[in-house]
């Protein structure tokens, strides 16, 4: 198919572009920032510079391109930091996900492009009762934390607004696997603690995993949500210990919810003492989705063991 991937020189874009390549598709990868023509160029893509918030710069690229499909993988996070309220530090990606994922939208309807697939999430989203692990059928968190009403708002928007007109809104877990991941950086530090009993399930997902299953969905006829996340949905007592110790960090410190709440404010505990984690049997089954790394445990370990002395010395 001729694929348009917006935001190809992203996190995900950067790994799928040349999945998507490999298995023959012809590729058109939109950028944002000065200077990522090149980048998108060397994964194999025709780099087209767009702003996804100009609707007219967005339907004219679009029925210049014509593509058979659109995969939306537009954020604005790279390389920022994270503020007390996530609708802050969220505040540009939910237009992204909101008036840009209506442009793109309409110009494909303009443009008889047959395929959509979008960028959506699924930790911190789910009704915080019941079960720790929660398939796509489950309700969603009717009173999120109350800085990210906006945030959620947006991702709802964009899973109602895609799978209405026949697309397919993915939920990836968080990402993991990238070079300048701040994940990495809090936990070699020790500013990311264990917050009470760690009850709160994370699901994560690698980078190559999540563009692998974007390709599958790509190639998939119907509409649909999907989970995309590993098999082994996990509380922060489990796995941030083991992150520490593939990154030859010191383990994480245990902070009272008292002090985070003091420090942080309420949405920072909520999200570490209550979140539910996905189940990806949706995706498994539907998407013929296998892999890579089954379970984080392995996927840390092959995105962040330390150098062995030869290769560092190179």
């Amino acid at each position: 198919m001729r694929v348009m991937v917006v935001g190809a020189s992203g996190a995900i874009g950067t790994r799928l572009v040349p999945q998507l390549t490999g298995r023959g598709h012809e590729v058109i990868g939109t950028f944002r920032s000065p200077g990522n023509a090149g980048r998108v160029r060397a994964l194999g893509a025709q780099p087209v510079v767009l702003d996804l918030l100009d609707p007219g710069a967005v339907r004219q690229a679009v029925l210049d391109i014509r593509p058979e499909a659109i995969i939306h993988q537009a954020t604005a996070l790279a390389g920022g930091g994270f503020s007390r309220k996530l609708d802050r530090t969220f505040a540009v990606t939910n237009r992204l996900r909101t008036e840009g994922t209506d442009a793109l939208l309409a110009a494909a309807r303009e443009a008889g492009t047959r395929r959509f697939v979008a960028q959506s999430f699924a930790p911190f989203r789910y009704a915080r009762q019941g079960g720790m692990v929660k398939t796509e059928d489950d309700p969603l968190d009717p009173t999120p934390p109350a800085g990210a009403h906006e945030t959620n708002a947006a991702m709802a928007h964009l899973d109602q607004a895609v799978t209405a007109t026949g697309g397919i809104a993915l939920r990836y877990g968080g990402f993991y696997g990238a070079a300048n991941d701040v994940l990495v950086r809090l936990v070699r530090k020790r500013w990311y603690p264990i917050i009470g009993d760690g009850e709160g399930v994370t699901s994560w997902i690698h980078l190559d995993d999540a563009a692998a299953a974007t390709v599958l969905a790509l190639e998939h006829d119907g509409a649909g949500l999907y989970n995309i996340v590993d098999d082994e949905p996990a509380p922060a007592r489990e796995w941030l210990p083991v992150l520490a110790g593939v990154l030859g960090a010191k383990p994480p410190r245990h902070v009272p919810v008292w002090l985070i709440r003091l420090i942080a404010g309420e949405d920072a505990v909520l999200g570490a003492t209550q979140s539910r984690g996905a189940s990806n049997a949706k995706a498994k089954s539907e998407l013929g989705w296998t892999l890579r790394y089954p379970s984080w445990r392995q996927g840390f370990a092959a995105a962040y063991r330390p150098l062995e002395p030869a290769t560092a010395a190179v």
